[in-house]
């Protein structure tokens, strides 16, 4: 059986200054993972033949990013039953209110996870990627709880320093 990985693709490439908080939180956390640029609209036959490709290969978690309209999540949903979290670009006019519309108010039955528009999201979406990975990866979940552990200790000691002044 391959190794489970992570899938991490793009709308565009204008997204992987975003997306780079995934692509570092994955490494921190030593999640294998693959970047492809993607479109919902324009390349949705290369966007479905991924897709399979992954699956075969191991994928076990799509994390999608796209702005505007952002309709890459839910068109990767669409193919496959493995979880899908999408990341909502905070780009256009609404400034990327739009794209958090679209990405959570999918049809019943084609769930998408969505997290926080923008950095926040792309990080958080690493993170989720990674716990629903250690649901069956014991030291990946090991490497979350010391992860948070070590997020904790670094809050106490700002407010040891805090306390000092």
């Amino acid at each position: 059986m391959p190794e489970p990985f992570v899938a991490v693709l793009m709308g565009s490439d204008s997204d992987l200054d975003t997306m780079q908080a995934t692509l570092d939180t994955l490494e921190k956390l030593e999640v294998s993972y693959e970047v492809r640029i993607k479109s919902a609209h324009r390349t949705p036959e290369a966007t479905r033949d991924y897709i399979t490709d992954a699956e075969a290969r191991g994928c076990a978690v799509f994390i999608a990013a796209a702005g505007l309209a952002a309709h890459l999540a839910g068109a990767i949903a669409s193919q496959t039953i493995k979880p899908v979290i999408g990341v909502p670009m905070d780009a256009g006019p609404l400034q990327g209110q739009d794209a958090l519309l679209s990405t959570v108010m999918m049809p019943g039955g084609i769930p998408v996870a969505c997290v926080a528009i923008g950095s926040a999201g792309a990080k958080n979406a690493a993170y989720l990627a990674a716990q629903i990975l250690a649901v069956s990866d014991d030291a990946l979940g090991a490497r979350l709880k010391q992860e948070r552990s070590n997020n904790a200790d670094a809050i106490a000691e700002k407010d040891r320093l805090l306390q000092q002044r």
